[in-house]
């Protein structure tokens, strides 16, 4: 059906007064519930909005009446992915506390579509904006956080601006689940990693790598792969190393997409390698799969609390949350050297 078709136009508040039989300006009133508009004048408005399914812009009747947007936006990655649905899923239940709605975008790793994102977001008058940021300076951002618009960034730190964040101890994570390895008597210990251009996973393999070095060991070395990025490419990643002779004895990988691709490669394998995994994941209990674990929903949590305390009127420094990691044993982990 073509766009200019009228039968697919948002019908108007025009055509709404007509088929009511009154005037513009009380068609205004009756549907913003104003006073001095007779009951029943009122309800054939309403009736009439109803029958052609008109609907108030409740955005631009805020903002003429001086009041602000309810509107929180969020600038995530792919929500198709776990982490960031359980991310945007503690933002939203934090933020309906306190009477405000979010909005999301996917950015897909791409800075020039995250920044028309954010001016999209900023033109629709958010209250805050919260950005979990790709590649790339946010610096243009300071003229808008002095317009009284607050922006937290989420997993990844901002680059060229303040701004509050919420961030996991990727180093001290990385490194907990190395040295699991090693206790384990492993010494030939692949590191499959995602984008390592990406703050979190340059904090990851830092820490995989600090790991490697602390313990004298260098057999690690001919097993990295970086800029590996999805659950396709991490299985043949995998497939791979396994292939290499002497093969690895043990993965790290260094989120949950990876070690997704991971445990698909090892499915046939007789004896598989051990295996230790960034981010939990659904069913990843009853894979018997061992990982770095942290609670993704209270970093939504804490940077929409970080948002609402500055649309309450902090003014203080910027601010940085680091959540914790710990790391969860199932038994993919603990399998000893083959």
């Amino acid at each position: 059906m073509p766009a200019d078709d009228p039968s697919v136009r948002r019908p108007t508040l025009t055509q709404v007064a007509a088929l009511a039989g009154v005037s513009l300006k009380t068609a205004s009133r009756a549907l913003n519930r104003e006073p001095n508009v007779a009951p029943s004048t009122g309800q054939r408005v309403l009736d009439a909005a109803d029958l052609l399914g008109y609907r108030l812009n409740g955005i631009a009747r805020e903002l003429r009446r001086g009041a602000t947007s309810a509107l929180v936006g969020l600038v995530s990655g792919d929500l198709a992915n776990p982490f960031y649905s359980a991310v945007a899923s503690g933002i939203e239940r934090e933020l309906r506390q306190h009477g405000l709605l979010l909005v999301t975008a996917n950015n897909d790793e791409d800075p020039e579509l995250e920044h028309s994102l954010i001016d999209a977001f900023l033109e629709r008058r958010v209250r805050a904006l919260l950005i979990i940021p790709s590649v790339g300076e946010h610096d243009y951002l300071s003229i808008e956080g002095r317009h009284g618009v607050p922006f937290v960034f989420l997993d990844r730190p901002p680059d060229g601006v303040d701004g509050d964040a919420v961030l996991i101890d990727n180093v001290g994570g990385a490194r907990s689940a190395a040295e699991h390895l090693l206790a384990g008597g492993h010494r030939r210990i692949a590191l499959v990693a995602d984008l390592a251009r990406m703050a979190p996973q340059r904090g990851r393999i830092d820490g995989f790598v600090a790991a490697m070095r602390a313990a004298g060991n260098t057999a690690w070395e001919p097993y990295v792969r970086t800029d590996i990025h999805d659950v396709r490419h991490a299985e043949r990643a995998v497939r791979d190393l396994l292939a290499l002779d002497p093969a690895p004895t043990a993965f790290f990988t260094t989120n949950n997409r990876l070690t997704t691709g991971a445990l698909r490669a090892m499915r046939d394998v007789a004896e598989p390698p051990a295996l230790v995994g960034f981010d939990d994941f659904d069913l990843a209990d009853v894979l018997g799969t061992t990982v770095v674990a942290h609670d993704m929903t209270a970093i939504g949590r804490e940077a929409a609390r970080l948002a609402f305390e500055r649309i309450s009127g902090h003014t203080g420094p910027a601010r940085t949350i680091v959540i914790s990691t710990s790391v969860v044993p199932r038994g993919s982990g603990e399998r000893p050297p083959r």
